[in-house]
């Protein structure tokens, strides 16, 4: 986190950076594959953005999820957003479902889009397979959703994982046919592009190096939470799946959690890939799982510091919010506006 802090962007700045939209579901307790994945990042590189970061809840109920803990998730996670360092005078923090534009662009979009190009989605298909018979539509249209998210804040950039990437894809294949279809010779819509970050950005479980680390896995001990005590991210690391081989390296395919351990040390103390592998090279789990128990305590530290403090002032966070929303509403309704008027539709007197 910044020590620091730096500098508010004089109008100048803002109307000069471009624009960075991302956001994070409501769904569970944020884990650090969504911290050193995505918001970490966000963090590091807000100076150089105009940046809106949002709460997706609506995202959230695309898959099974409990309405009694939906609005207690979101305000959660955008507390979370403040307490891990994002910065109000480089950044717009807002609730997604807050700004009705969100759905009533998908809608729009929806009858631009073709199916098939849904039905192709990888992550549709493996979700749908979990899913079964059970698959909502919401599922299938989940990319649409997002592209409106996109779109309706003229974003530059998209930070994403490797795994998002065919979102981005499809967002620009929906701008590319909107805008040649009914354009004019215009562009209605700004295509984006992703922003991908390398080190961390795909942060495996704890009890599966192969697999990314997951809310929606029904093992606890597949993750560590951003809020999680001290003495249970001691408890998860000690069980976390390792393999007998002595000697810590990077980059051996045969040894996934090895690479994802290091990973996490390496991000969690802050040192170089280069100093962790020196450091490592001779180790057993024995003598590393310590280590990295430490790094993870000490670093999380600030961040559930910061979000007691943010959380025990209710109005803080509401009055964050609330001007968070006025500020999407005003951009959001703008882009809403000309794609209806692109669309042909009457415009309210």
């Amino acid at each position: 986190m910044p020590t620091t802090a730096p500098a508010p962007l004089t109008t100048l700045e803002v109307m000069t950076k471009q624009r960075v939209l991302s956001g994070v579901q409501p769904t569970g307790n944020l884990h650090i594959g969504n911290y050193l994945g995505a918001i970490r990042n966000w963090v590091a590189g807000q100076a150089q953005y105009d940046n809106f970061f949002c709460v997706v809840d609506l995202h959230a109920i695309t898959v099974p999820h409990n309405p009694a803990t939906l609005a207690a998730d979101t305000y959660a996670i955008a507390a979370l957003y403040l307490a891990c360092g994002i910065d109000l005078d480089y950044s717009t923090i807002f609730v997604q479902s807050h700004v009705s534009a969100h759905s009533e662009l998908t809608w729009l979009l929806n009858c631009i889009t073709p199916l098939n190009w849904l039905e192709d989605m990888i992550q549709f298909k493996e979700k749908a397979v979990k899913q079964g018979q059970n698959v909502g539509v919401g599922l299938l249209d989940y990319p649409v959703l997002m592209a409106a998210d996109i779109l309706l804040y003229d974003a530059d950039k998209v930070p994403v994982g490797e795994d998002q990437k065919q979102h981005i894809e499809l967002t620009r294949d929906i701008v590319d046919r909107l805008n040649h279809q009914y354009g004019q010779g215009e562009t209605v819509l700004k295509s984006p592009a992703p922003l991908i970050q390398t080190d961390g950005a795909r942060v495996m479980s704890l009890t599966d190096g192969t697999k990314k680390m997951s809310k929606s896995d029904p093992s606890d001990l597949s993750r560590i939470n951003v809020l999680d005590p001290p003495d249970v991210i001691q408890t998860k690391i000690k069980k976390c799946k390792t393999d007998p081989v002595r000697g810590l390296t990077f980059g051996d395919p045969a040894r996934p959690e090895c690479n994802n351990l290091l990973t996490l040390y390496m991000l969690m103390s802050g040192q170089s890939k280069e100093a962790v592998a020196a450091e490592c090279v001779e180790m057993g789990w024995g003598q590393f799982k310590p280590l990295l128990t430490e790094a993870a305590i000490a670093h999380l530290q600030p961040i559930q510091t910061k979000y007691a403090e943010i959380t025990a002032d209710k109005s803080y966070l509401e009055s964050v919010l609330r001007e968070g929303r006025q500020k999407a509403e005003a951009i959001a309704n703008a882009t809403l506006t000309r794609v209806k008027q692109a669309l042909g539709y009457s415009l309210p007197l």
